[in-house]
């Protein structure tokens, strides 16, 4: 963003330094959520370049626009780039960082500086990304490294590896950072049964940041030095066992599912009361089920491993485990239909990305227990099928709760509202481009059609072109999207604190926020974070 775009800012004005140090050295959470916000946003846009670039390729049989070495590398960096890039930090670094402070009361995160170091470390580990991939050899192993593939590939792997290892380091700091701070730095009166859920979640996915997290920077670190010692950790010729690499890659990854998404469900259970105009169903199951996912989602990390030749109790203890998940995110969607029951629903832009949300989320969760079961997971098992159940939980999912947080704050940190005709167009372009994406690559999967291939048969050809062409609609929106909410931030028309009507802190405070977020004196808090009794929008 220019200088001249949030010039008005109060966030932006105030401080020691100005101009482009002000940034760079600033400890302040809102202008660190805005920095991280503003490398997401473009990281995510380089990624779905890729994306598009793979739907092309795929578009007919045959060798199209890339050939199979170009296909690997392309399909690797778009993984490891919007995993790594985008998914998993995108609300927790960027909305945690903007909100969670005040929604609890606070002036500030507990350690400003580890804040500013962690988004460093984000900076670092794209740029080693980025290298990785120009300096000849792009990385092609796919987002997982898996081994003995990438203990042996001529191409850059050692570098991306590194750079993930460092996007680690910056989701550990930011992971410390918030569970002290929701345990410290709380408001007078803000207690456990009064917090936003939004919190909630970025209190479960902390957890899972801190203790999971440097399972995949150890991880990481072997292939490393597999590589460059021949350490022989995960070569069978020397003893060791491939299988090893993806237990300790899962143990780390499949919690890392719940750093995506759980995040993105604290934001759809702060939309959907404010638009339904009432309290959320079930508080405490809603926050429970959040540190239950947590939990128990820590502990399925080798359903992802049914075809690796593991033991039949093995897979029947984590096919179990898996359906025991399914209750905790059933709970969270029962209570969000439960609070939209003869709610006065107001379908604004937020609105539809949290419903759109909710159905994403419900079609990828029955894929899930398609998966999660390993009669049928064996037959899906490296299909597209997998694909498209990951896009829709992850894309449809984190993706739409990552907009969703976009049309609903973004107003609040820019003083500035964006156009409402726009937004619901934008939003029915990637709804249905979405839709009819994913279908098809999980229809086309369930045919049979394997994952991370650059060619196909002539009978998956009219799936293929039908999900190449949905891309197209869902980048339209894509592209429809930004530049609304982009016009909006420049020239929008000027908001007062409370445009939606919400009841939690931050809507009490000036738009945009200012430096210390609530002036001379702290906020008492005397009521839950859903009471809507005199609360009103104010006109915009």
């Amino acid at each position: 963003m220019s200088d001249s775009t949030l010039a008005n800012s109060g966030f932006y004005s105030e401080g020691p330094r100005s101009g482009i140090l002000g940034w760079l050295l600033s400890t302040d959470h809102k202008r660190i959520g805005i920095m991280y916000l503003s490398c997401i946003v473009a990281m995510f846009l380089v990624a779905v370049g890729l994306g598009l670039a793979i739907r092309l390729e795929l578009i007919a049989p045959g060798q199209d626009i890339m050939g199979p070495q170009t296909y690997n590398a392309t399909f690797t960096v778009h993984g490891i780039i919007m995993i790594f890039l985008f998914v998993i930090p995108s609300i927790p670094a960027a909305f945690g960082n903007l909100v969670l402070p005040i929604q609890i009361g606070a002036r500030d995160v507990s350690f400003p500086k580890v804040n500013l170091l962690s988004w460093y470390c984000y900076i670092i580990g794209g740029l080693l990304a980025a290298i990785a991939v120009f300096s000849g050899g792009a990385p092609d192993t796919g987002w997982t490294f898996y081994v003995p593939f990438s203990t042996q590939t001529s191409t850059n792997v050692s570098l991306a590896a590194f750079g993930a290892f460092m996007l680690g380091m910056s989701s550990i700091l930011t992971g410390i950072n918030f569970v002290t701070t929701i345990h410290r730095l709380r408001a007078e009166g803000m207690t456990w049964g009064r917090l936003p859920l939004l919190v909630w979640t970025l209190y479960a996915t902390a957890w899972i940041q801190i203790l999971a997290t440097p399972m995949l920077g150890i991880t990481l670190l072997l292939v490393i030095l597999e590589r460059f010692f021949g350490a022989g950790l995960f070569d069978a010729a020397r003893g060791g066992d491939p299988i090893l690499y993806q237990h300790l890659f899962w143990i780390y990854s499949h919690p890392a599912v719940y750093i995506m998404i759980l995040p993105g469900m604290g934001v759809i259970s702060e939309i959907i009361p404010v638009f339904s105009r009432k309290p959320l169903f079930g508080y405490w199951a809603m926050a429970l089920s959040s540190l239950a996912i947590a939990f128990a989602g820590s502990l399925v990390w080798a359903h992802h491993m049914y075809a690796s030749g593991m033991s039949d109790f093995a897979i029947l203890v984590f096919s179990l485990l898996t359906f025991i998940v399914a209750i905790p995110s059933a709970i969270k969607i029962f209570n969000w239909v439960s609070t939209l029951y003869k709610g006065s629903i107001e379908l604004a832009p937020p609105m539809l990305y949290a419903l759109a949300f909710i159905f994403n989320f419900a079609i990828g969760g029955l894929g899930g227990l398609a998966l999660g079961a390993a009669a049928s997971d064996i037959h899906l098992h490296d299909t597209t099928f997998v694909v498209g159940h990951f896009h829709y939980t992850m894309f449809g999912g984190t993706g739409f709760a990552f907009f969703a947080a976009l049309h609903y704050w973004l107003p609040k940190f820019t003083g500035r509202m964006y156009n409402h005709k726009i937004a619901f167009i934008a939003w029915g372009l990637l709804f249905v481009g979405f839709n009819v994406t994913y279908m098809a690559m999980q229809a086309v999967g369930i045919q049979g059609m394997p994952r991370r291939y650059y060619d196909y048969l002539p009978e998956f050809h009219t799936l293929n072109l039908v999900a190449t062409v949905g891309s197209w609609v869902l980048a339209l929106g894509l592209a429809l999207m930004f530049i609304n909410l982009w016009r909006g931030i420049r020239s929008g028309r000027p908001i007062k604190k409370n445009p939606w009507g919400g009841a939690t802190l931050e809507w009490q405070i000036p738009s945009p926020p200012p430096m210390e977020n609530f002036g001379e004196e702290d906020p008492v808090v005397t009521s839950g974070p859903y009471e809507f009794k005199g609360v009103t929008a104010d006109e915009y």
